[in-house]
Parts: structure tokens; sequence; C-alpha cells
């Protein structure tokens, strides 16, 4: 992925996002029914999410739940676009899409408390639920994303994998991934304490100290935001299993192309290209090189030996990288 590609992926998702609120500024103009055809348009709102799902929760836990869902899809979508592992412009766009069309609805409940539905599809007789624009380019996002599923899915999930074991050294890899989710806890747990006080206090303030009431609203709402934690304390631990492997495969990767180098084999370097420490390829070319010009190790064939400047060359720019990282 280029800047240029990262622009054509998030470009749909403004786009997506500017439309539906365009188009709802002029919803909430509309009086009374206009029909186009079998297309109608009028006002209606919604107060759950699409199609009037969760419209049955209290209003307040309703509009702090889907809002708050809003915020946690996009951190599932980075997730996502951070792991895919091929360039895949159409699903990179259809994600895109559809979190701009989420978005777009979640602002609706940020701003009116409601998400505005005016399109209808159909006759008098039989139409279709009311949605938006949002709702519609969200089913362009799903077609898109299973069009690349089914055009790229062995590219996506390939058979043969060059390095197939994701745990490659465990005790790091776990102990990396639960300090993230400790953390995603500690930081959970002081929002559910700070927002939870909040909460109860600006109702005691509003309605008085109200058993029934607040126990209506905040026991649900404890019981929403520690369903939330748990959800992003585990995308903690799939971030540090993705991280903690481009961290942990390159070193063992290096101690294996030690160890056979030492016992006289000849064998080539390579790192996948997220890969960290990508260094180590140059400085496993001029090990190599020095194993090859003492005897230990035999030349690869046709495979021509670096010469003592292009060697004093590779070493300059090892030690280049080092300071960079280590800086």
């Amino acid at each position: 992925m280029k800047k240029r590609d990262w622009l054509i992926v998030f470009f749909p998702l403004v786009m997506t996002w500017s439309l539906d609120r365009i188009s709802k500024q002029w919803a909430i103009t509309i009086s009374g029914i206009k029909s186009f055809g079998i297309f109608g348009f009028i006002l209606h709102h919604n107060p759950g999410a699409m199609l009037g799902l969760f419209s049955d929760l209290p209003p307040l836990l309703r509009i702090v739940t889907l809002s708050t869902g809003g915020a946690f899809l996009v951190c599932i979508y980075a997730l996502i676009q951070y792991i895919l592992p091929i360039r895949s412009l159409s699903l990179r766009i259809g994600l895109s899409i559809l979190l701009g069309g989420i978005l777009g609805n979640v602002t609706d409940r940020i701003i009116w408390g409601h998400v505005v539905d005016f399109i209808v599809v159909g006759t008098v007789s039989m139409s279709s639920p009311a949605f938006n624009v949002a709702d519609a380019l969200q089913w362009v996002g799903y077609a898109l994303i299973v069009y690349a599923i089914l055009k790229e899915g062995d590219l996506l999930w390939p058979e043969h994998n060059s390095r197939k074991r994701h745990w490659v050294n465990p005790k790091f890899q776990l102990k990396y991934c639960f300090i993230l989710m400790t953390v995603g806890l500690g930081i959970g747990l002081i929002s559910m304490v700070f927002a939870y006080t909040y909460l109860r206090v600006t109702m005691i303030d509003l309605v008085g100290n109200n058993a029934f009431i607040l126990d209506k609203f905040l026991i649900p709402f404890v019981y929403t935001f520690f369903v939330i934690s748990i959800g992003f304390s585990a995308g903690l631990f799939t971030i540090g299993k993705i991280i903690s492997h481009k961290i942990a495969g390159p070193i063992y990767a290096f101690e294996l192309f030690l160890v056979e180098s030492m016992a006289g084999k000849n064998r080539p370097f390579r790192l996948r290209k997220k890969d960290e420490f990508q260094h180590l390829e140059a400085l496993a070319l001029r090990i190599q090189t020095q194993l090859i010009e003492h005897g230990i190790v035999p030349p690869a064939q046709n495979a021509p030996i670096p010469t003592a400047e292009e060697a004093e060359a590779q070493g300059a720019m090892i030690s280049q990288n080092i300071k960079i990282s280590t800086t």
C-alpha cells in the first residue's frame, strides 16, 4: 500500500459520510409524502439501528450503546486495514464505505438522539421499510467485501504460509499480549468508574435518589460497558499477537540463520515486508559473506560473492539502520 492507495481507500469513507449528512439535512425539511415513481420520501425518526433494531432499549442506554458501538467499529476497521496481507482495494474500499455508512447513522444519534430515515421503495400497498443513504451505501460496501473475498480468497488465506506458526516464541508473545490486555482492562475500568459516577450523580440531580430508575438505567449500562471492555481487550490481544509475531519472527529466523551458518550451511535470510528489524537482512548478508571468505560456508550456486567494497558499504548501511532504530 502506497500513500496514493491509502487516499483511494479513505476517500470513500469521507464521501459516504458526507453524502449521508447532506441528504439528511434535506430530509429533515420534508413535510408529508413526496413520490417519484417507485421511490417515496417521508421523514421518519428511527430510535434504533438499521431497520429499527434495538429500538426497544431505554433511550439513554440505546443512544450511549449504539454510539459507543460506532467508536468500537472504528477501532475494528483500523485493525482490519492494518492486518490485511494484500493490497485488495475492492475489499478495503468496501470496508470504508461500510464504516462511512455506520458513522453517518452514529452521527445522527449523537446529534439528534435518533436516526433520520426518509427513503421508501415500492407502492402504497407494498413498500420497503424506511431507510437512508447511509443504509443504502452500506449494502454497496457489503457487496464489494463479498466480491473481494470470492475473488481474492486464496490470497487472503493462502494454503502454504512461509511462516505457519503464529506463536513463534509463545512465552514472549503471550507476555506481550497479556500486558496489552491488562492495559486495556485498566483503561476500561477507569472509564467505567468515571462514566458510572458521572451518570449516577447526573441522574440523582435530575430525578432524585429513585432506586428503581437508577437500577433501570445504571445496571444495563454497567453490563454493556463490561461487554465493550472485554471486546476491546480481546482486540488488544489480537493486535499484540500480530505485532509480537512481527518481532519474534525475525529474531527466530535470524537465530536459525546463525545456527545453520555455523553448521556450514548456506541458506538465504529473508524477512516479510511488514516484519520489524529489516536491517537484519543486510547484517545476515555481511555475515554470510565473511563466512564464505573464510571457507566456513560454501558459496551458493550462481550467487556472486560481494566485494570488500560492497561488504563495507553494507556495513555502513547496517550501522545507519541500527542508529535509526535505536533513536
